[in-house]
């Protein structure tokens, strides 16, 4: 399985010809990201993780929590709601979902619904929640408002992945993600597992 990171907390994963994506937001700028992508894969209804215009462009099935599926009226029935313990197969792809709130974020403001994506056992992409499932990668938010370092070193503790890969970092500047950089390679001494950022544009083998 390859996995390529883009903009912000989007990543794209292929392998045999065939591909689907997980989260291109607004702040999703690769004009490619989907390009022959057999499913769209949507955590929440936050616009770093969801561009509503840009799926009403996409032809192919996406899969999203009932928090998104109210924005996209008209797509009929290649939208489709999933709940947390859901499992279906897309693109040659086993997928489970896990979680059902985005992590608190503000005492004024009810979280909004959030769904973490396990693909094939492998991969988990937790979109803007803590979600702890038993899984060798992980794709782990690298900052957001409503995440602190101790927050994001818990979560990989509790996690103990044997791969990290940061994500969700286009709301800092070069100075912020030498932090995060330096935070992750800590971590990565620690435990003796990779656990690194991945950049815009660049892949991964597992």
């Amino acid at each position: 399985m390859r996995i390529t990171k883009f903009g912000h907390a989007c990543v794209r994963l292929e392998r045999n010809g065939q591909a689907i994506v997980i989260d291109p937001g607004v702040m999703t700028p690769e004009p490619d990201a989907l390009a022959g992508a057999e499913a769209v894969l949507i955590t929440h209804e936050h616009f770093d993780h969801f561009d509503p215009d840009r799926l009403r462009g996409f032809q192919s099935d996406i899969y999203t929590c009932a928090g998104v599926v109210r924005h996209l009226s008209g797509l009929g029935e290649r939208v489709h709601v999933v709940r947390d313990g859901d499992h279906f197969s897309v693109a040659g792809f086993q997928v489970s979902v896990s979680g059902d709130k985005h992590h608190f974020s503000h005492p004024d403001v009810p979280p909004v619904d959030n769904v973490g994506f396990l693909i094939d056992g492998e991969v988990f992409h937790p979109g803007d929640a803590l979600t702890v499932v038993n899984v060798p990668t992980l794709l782990l938010p690298g900052q957001a408002p409503w995440l602190t370092v101790p927050d994001m070193i818990g979560y990989l503790r509790r996690m103990t992945p044997r791969r990290a890969y940061a994500i969700h970092d286009g709301l800092i500047n070069e100075w912020g993600l030498k932090v995060l950089d330096d935070v992750l390679a800590m971590e990565a001494e620690r435990t003796g597992a990779e656990i690194r950022r991945l950049r815009p544009g660049e892949s991964v083998e597992l």
